[in-house]
């Protein structure tokens, strides 16, 4: 018989052991990305205080499960993290393979300011 593999625990697997190596900090905030079906949200996180400092979400977009709403969300938590001070931050991926809206997202963070 064949194992179909479970791609929601793959993905958890992968967000737990890439959420093993890097942290966020007051200074040098965690950008997380949570991808759905329909929409993509983006949150700057310090993890040692456990509050969200800013966050940007496709929710208000006309079409917000494309390559393009993903890029606008970029941008927007890129406008959201200089309203914030926020400059620097680390990429959390999510456990997502970075390719698709994910990777528009990350290069419309990069286009609005944010460096990683």
């Amino acid at each position: 018989m064949v194992k179909k593999i479970d791609r929601a625990s793959a993905r958890a697997k992968r967000h737990v052991r890439v959420r093993a190596k890097i942290s966020g900090t007051p200074e040098c905030p965690r950008l997380n990305v949570f991808r759905s079906a329909k929409n993509i949200y983006a949150q700057l996180i310090d993890d040692v205080n456990g509050v969200t400092l800013a966050s940007a979400s496709s929710l208000s977009m006309e079409n917000g499960g494309n390559k393009e709403a993903a890029r606008e969300v970029g941008k927007l938590i890129a406008k959201n993290a200089a309203a914030a001070g926020i400059t620097d931050c680390v990429f959390d991926r999510g456990g997502y393979l970075y390719h698709g809206r994910v990777q528009e997202l990350a290069e419309g963070a990069r286009e609005g300011g944010l460096n990683f």
